[in-house]
């Protein structure tokens, strides 16, 4: 079988027809044929029915007056009409095969002149109208129409007219369809409009319908009439996987509301990639009563379509919220419920978990929009993309509380509460309006008790029991308070002052803060005597209030606790009868800053060179010096009013006249920053002391101020006992490190000795005291400093305390000054000298300006 074209149906191996008979045959009007020749078509050319079936002589007719021939040189060319207007002499012909109106005079008819009527199909000739030059029909003869069979045909709709057709056709067209039948095992093709269809019912593809043909009289086109529908053909289904199981699966149909099963050996296509929310169409087939998908494939992705959302959107109120623990009977896959008013009805609408726009719990009364979403299957209406408003909270009355950002994780963090002690969970998708959370956020939430999934994963009953924070929204800055200060501003005296709560102190310089205990303000309120508590962080201006000092003041009162403590404190008045001077030492000098060592030996104080009253050029390690201690806003002790007074004797008294070896296991601070404790410690390491016992040193403890005393190196040392302290330090401390001067070099050279796994020790030239130039062999004492940024060690503060040997100048070789004298000038077997390019000079210029002399071999002058 093969597809043909809309053309009336023509057998294609239908052969000429003989005939015996001399009488004009019928002519079918589905044999009509182009008069033009196809130069490159492969078909032999059609012969007309008329010189197939009859002799006809031309003579026979009339001529009146017109030649037989268009042009009067050769035969007419035959052509069919329909005969559109008759008259009682002459008439006219409407051409079939071309859009032409031709006049015929009766005369030129050839039959019965009262059988011909209008409408009726005629073959004609060709011909021109002598006097006017105008086309004109001649040797007419009337064709008899050709007999459809009236028996209804069997076939099948190959293409349905279009529901839709957007526009494309042209106005005043009739959109048509076409079906096919088989006749003596060849295909034809009919056309159809919607008015010869009966029941008024849209044909589909593949619809087995029966029909009658008819055929138009003006164009000859024979077409589908009284078409009947016969059987419908089996539908392709839509739908969607839901679910997937080890060899079958379900699909949720997408005409009605039903899951329909399917096994995988009907999935056509490979069944690794298939999954759950694939679009699939299908047949359905009954099978052992029950209803199943075959033929299953895959459609693209987004063909399915369940729904239709409305593009307007309404406002609703939250009546009942989905539980988040289900009950066993719960089948109900909507289970929420949201209150609205949609035109002039009041509605309720269902929505399930998807449908809200965000994981932000919903609370009943929450102030919501949404869309309306209609099922296409059943039309049931749901509301959908739910979303929070800003101003639900003035309608939920929801108890809302504060807090800070105190930390995040991946995925969750904890909030630092106003009114609670535990810091309160939460999760990203509880945040709303999807901003960004940082640490120090301001943030206000609900506290609801934990759902079950997070109990789930709590790692012990307490935890499942703890409470979480949900619709966290962001705050501005400076909203949330974990206070209340009074506006009142009260004065009072300095009851009692700060007091360290440790001896360890570190430099301001990194960053660390000396933890203080609080200090007590006494002040009257109404009469009333009180005392309110104080903190350094809380403190205004320079100074550190002192037992005495008069006070300004404002009251805070934490809002948890309800605990009060005076801020933003100012001193008004200080008692000068309690200003205390303190002594110290002079322990470190930097660029622009340094510290002082207390007077027990046991701490530093920071001082800036802005501070110091005095010539600071004749500031020296280990000057006595006098200074007061002061905090600033940032909670660090200072020295301030810093002045070099007349030197205190040494460390300590009762200086053990006894000399020890020992080793440093710990250096100052001001060696080793990264350490907290100010005091190096150096281990007894001979038999004149316990062996192991530890004595601390400071650097008023060193007889060089300026050496540097690393991690295990010998010293030799004595005892003393500090005075205020009674504590026994080392003092007299003497580094015991010689080496040998490896090799110099231009602004640096090496030192043999062995720290860590280097077997050379680096110094730079200008670590070498006196200015000497020192020499391979010089023997030096050195002292040693870890670069803390590169971590390698480096010598300092490098004395010589001997010179080595002399470097005495290495001669010649003998064999290279022999060689040198045997050379001459005028010596043929000398080595020759060949110049490959001519020397220049720094000016461009050729040659050499001094003239060349001749020397001596082996003679330097």
């Amino acid at each position: 079988m093969e597809r043909g074209s809309s053309e009336p149906p023509v057998a294609r191996n239908t052969g000429p027809t003989p005939s015996s008979s001399t009488d004009p045959v019928p002519i079918p009007r589905s044999s009509s044929f182009s008069c033009r020749p196809n130069p490159g078509s492969k078909k032999h050319k059609r012969t007309p029915l008329y010189q197939r079936s009859m002799s006809f002589d031309p003579g026979m007719l009339h001529s009146n007056g017109h030649t037989a021939y268009a042009n009067g040189t050769g035969p007419g060319i035959r052509e069919i009409g329909v005969v559109e207007k008759l008259l009682t002499s002459y008439g006219f012909i409407q051409c079939s095969e071309r859009q032409a109106r031709l006049f015929f005079h009766c005369s030129q008819y050839n039959g019965n002149l009262q059988e011909l009527k209008i409408g009726d199909d005629v073959e004609f000739e060709l011909s021109s109208d002598r006097r006017t030059g105008k086309p004109i029909a001649v040797k007419l003869l009337k064709i008899k129409p050709e007999v459809l069979p009236e028996e209804r045909i069997s076939g099948q709709v190959v293409s349905s007219i279009p529901m839709h057709l957007d526009g494309k056709s042209a106005p005043g067209q009739v959109p048509t369809g076409s079906v096919c039948y088989e006749r003596n095992g060849e295909v034809f093709y009919l056309t159809y409009t919607p008015d010869d269809v009966e029941g008024n019912l849209h044909l589909d593809t593949g619809d087995k319908v029966s029909f009658y043909m008819d055929t138009n009289k003006h164009t000859g086109a024979v077409s589908a009439r009284n078409i009947q529908l016969v059987k419908k053909k089996q539908m392709r289904c839509q739908g969607v996987v839901c679910a997937t199981k080890e060899a079958f699966g379900f699909i949720e149909r997408a005409d009605v509301v039903k899951e329909i099963f399917f096994h995988y050996s009907e999935f056509k296509g490979d069944l690794e990639a298939l999954q759950a929310g694939d679009d699939v169409e299908f047949t359905i087939k009954d099978r052992n009563g029950k209803e199943v998908a075959t033929d299953v494939r895959l459609l693209p992705q987004g063909t399915v379509i369940f729904e239709d959302i409305s593009i307007e959107q309404f406002e609703g109120t939250v009546v009942k919220v989905i539980p988040k623990v289900p009950t066993k009977n719960q089948n109900d896959p909507l289970p929420g419920r949201i209150s609205a008013r949609i035109g002039f009805t009041d509605k309720e609408l269902p929505f399930g978990e998807k449908d809200t726009k965000s994981k932000v719990t919903l609370l009943e009364g929450d102030h919501i929009q949404f869309n309306i979403s209609t099922d296409r299957r059943d039309k049931l209406e749901r509301a959908t993309n739910i979303d929070i408003y800003p101003d639900t909270f003035d309608f939920t009355k929801e108890t809302r509380e504060m807090g800070v950002i105190a930390a995040i994780r991946d995925g969750f963090g904890f909030i630092k509460c106003v009114d609670r002690d535990a810091r309160m969970f939460f999760h990203f998708s509880e945040v709303l309006e999807e901003s960004q959370l940082h640490i120090s956020d301001e943030v206000e939430f609900t506290v609801v008790p934990v759902g079950p999934l997070y109990n789930l994963f709590a790692k012990d009953m307490l935890s499942a029991q703890r409470n979480h924070a949900v619709r966290i929204k962001k705050l501005p800055k400076g909203t949330v308070s974990f206070h209340t200060q009074s506006e009142q501003r009260f004065v009072g005296v300095v009851e009692k002052e700060l007091v360290a709560t440790s001896n360890k102190n570190t430099s301001p310089t990194r960053g660390k803060e000396k933890e203080t205990e609080e200090g007590t303000i006494a002040y009257e309120d109404c009469g009333v005597k009180l005392t309110v508590p104080f903190h350094a962080k809380d403190l205004e201006g320079g100074g550190l209030p002192q037992a005495g000092d008069k006070v300004e003041f404002s009251i805070n009162e934490v809002k948890r606790t309800g605990l009060q403590s005076a801020v933003s404190i100012r001193v008004l008045n200080r008692n000068s009868s309690n200003t205390k001077r303190l002594h110290g030492f002079v322990a470190t000098l930097k660029d622009n800053f340094g510290f002082i060592e207390t007077a027990n030996h046991d701490q530093e104080i920071f001082f800036h060179y802005s501070e110091m009253c005095g010539d600071l050029e004749n500031l020296e390690l280990g000057d006595t010096v006098e200074y007061t201690l002061s905090k600033g806003k940032g909670n660090k002790v200072s020295a301030e009013k810093v002045t070099k007074v007349a030197a205190v004797n040494g460390i300590g008294d009762d200086v053990v006249a006894t000399v020890m070896m020992g080793k440093v296991i710990r250096p100052l601070r001001s060696v080793d920053p990264s350490q907290t404790e100010y005091q190096g410690l150096i281990e007894v390491a001979e038999e004149g002391g316990v062996k192991g016992q530890n004595y601390p040193f400071g650097i008023m403890g060193m007889a060089n101020k300026a050496d540097c005393l690393q991690k295990g190196e010998l010293v030799k040392f004595q005892v003393c006992t500090v005075t205020q302290t009674a504590q026994k330090m080392a003092c007299n401390v003497v580094p015991q490190r010689r080496a040998m001067v490896e090799c110099v070099k231009d602004q640096f050279g090496f030192i043999t000795y062995e720290v860590g796994e280097s077997k050379k020790l680096f110094f730079h030239v200008k670590e070498v005291q006196d200015g000497l130039e020192l020499q391979t062999g010089d023997e030096v004492e050195f002292s040693v400093v870890l670069n803390q940024r590169t971590g390698k060690c480096s010598a300092c503060n490098v004395r010589r305390v001997s010179e080595g040997p002399k470097p005495v100048a290495t001669p010649r070789p003998d064999r290279l000054v022999n060689r040198l004298k045997s050379i001459t000038l005028d010596d043929a077997s000398a080595p020759r000298l060949v110049i490959v390019r001519q020397p220049r000079g720094p000016d461009n210029s050729k040659g050499f300006n001094v003239e060349r002399k001749t020397r001596q071999p082996g003679v330097i002058d």
